[in-house]
């Protein structure tokens, strides 16, 4: 059976449940997804909603972090916080006969965050400690010096973990005032699966949601942004080049055409071995180890970005040659062998890419919250299958801004 969509009306609001029905396994496996409350969220406060996530992560107030996660581990339950660009996720799983103890210790979690100053001065150490390893890690520094160009003046343009100064500056009621408006009923979307029918599920978790407040929807944002050509170039003491490139892909989430997008980008670089940039920059120059380059979806926004590393001599060797392919990708589009072989390997893999419930749930989640039909994927499948190679070089031809590249690059 494959995940469905229902609603639970909650206080006036119905609340979207993704569920799955796994009568398999003796378990349960539930998230709370908070959607529009990613760091897209941080405002003027680089790194808020990373460090608010983590705090979530701390216990609650009345236990703390060590008493919490002891009666998380004697029942073999796992509570996890986490954030993306557009959303905030509370991750749980349990045994089914530790169900209710697990969701009655979420609810005393969502009730009473370990609100504390030395909780968080601890986290706040934390962060800063690794955002100071980072200042050697110099893919963290080339991704994030392009997202600065390519997304400037755009919620996009921070890196999600924040800078030294910005989290220094983070207080206690900054994360409170974010925690307490994002944990709402009106911004929450449910996935969860296991051993339960739906009325079980909904008896089950039916006292986190009677205490969830209404609040008010966080609104989504869309990232509007046009990339240029253009580059920038940090000087550093590396052995190698460290070059991220990208640029605007003008498609939105729910566009019927996103089907081509995925063969293009597979066939340009997101399939390794045999992509356009992998075969002219690795194994017909030895320019680098690997070369990858995508068209990333969102909901919020859409792009392609890439990456390679090479040695510092041919730095610009290679980004002259990124530019190159990707202009001939544009101008002449792809052949009817790398089609085939895109045919092959996005049909082939399909039954890999749903094998768990997890699996299953993340992709019900995800054609859900872009609006799209649950049965997209099959559709989408048969789309590919049946793509002529003049449509897709004229899709290809038609998203000429993809050679407004922008670089990101560090060097010696």
């Amino acid at each position: 059976m494959g995940a469905t969509i229902k609603h639970i009306n909650i206080k006036g609001v119905e609340i979207p449940v993704i569920f799955e029905e796994q009568k398999s396994l003796p378990i349960l496996n539930l998230q709370l997804v908070f959607q529009n409350s990613g760091y897209i969220q941080d405002k003027d406060k680089n790194g808020l909603v990373s460090l608010s996530s983590k705090l979530l992560n701390e216990g609650t107030k009345e236990l703390g972090a060590t008493k919490f996660a002891e009666q998380l581990d004697e029942n073999a339950i796992t509570i996890n916080t986490s954030n993306g660009f557009e959303t905030l996720v509370i991750e749980l799983s349990s045994l089914k006969e530790e169900s209710k103890k697990a969701i009655n210790l979420l609810n005393d979690l969502l009730k009473s965050p370990n609100f504390r100053e030395d909780t968080l001065n601890k986290l706040k150490t934390i962060q800063i400690g690794g955002l100071k390893r980072k200042e050697n890690d110099f893919d963290y520094i080339a991704q994030n010096q392009l997202k600065s160009i390519l997304f400037k003046n755009t919620p996009l343009e921070n890196p999600a973990a924040g800078s030294v100064d910005s989290i220094s500056k983070i207080k206690l009621k900054d994360i409170e005032t974010f925690i307490n408006q994002t944990l709402c009923l009106n911004n929450l979307i449910i996935v969860a699966g296991g051993d339960f029918n739906l009325s079980e599920f909904e008896s089950l978790i039916k006292p986190i949601l009677d205490n969830l407040k209404v609040g008010e929807k966080a609104q989504a944002q869309e990232i509007i942004f046009s990339s240029k050509k253009d580059e920038k170039t940090l000087i550093k003491e590396t052995e190698q080049a460290y070059i991220y490139f990208g640029s605007s892909f003008n498609i939105n989430s729910k566009d019927e055409e996103n089907y081509k997008a995925k063969v293009a980008s597979f066939i340009l670089g997101g399939s390794g071995f045999g992509s356009r940039l992998m075969e002219e920059i690795r194994v017909k120059r030895g320019l680098a180890y690997s070369a990858y380059g995508s068209i990333s979806i969102n909901k919020s926004h859409t792009y392609f970005n890439g990456y390679l590393q090479t040695k510092n001599e041919s730095a610009d060797e290679a980004q002259k040659l990124v530019s190159q392919i990707v202009a001939d990708f544009v101008e002449k589009g792809v052949t009817k062998e790398e089609l085939e072989a895109a045919k092959n390997f996005l049909t082939g893999s399909e039954p890999l890419r749903s094998e768990t419930l997890a699996q299953r749930l993340n992709r019900a989640f995800t054609l859900y919250y872009r609006g799209l039909e649950p049965d997209y994927s099959k559709k989408e499948l048969e789309k590919i299958q049946n793509l002529e190679l003049d449509d897709l070089n004229k899709y290809i031809k038609s998203h000429n801004e993809i050679n407004n590249l922008t670089f990101s690059i560090v060097r010696k």
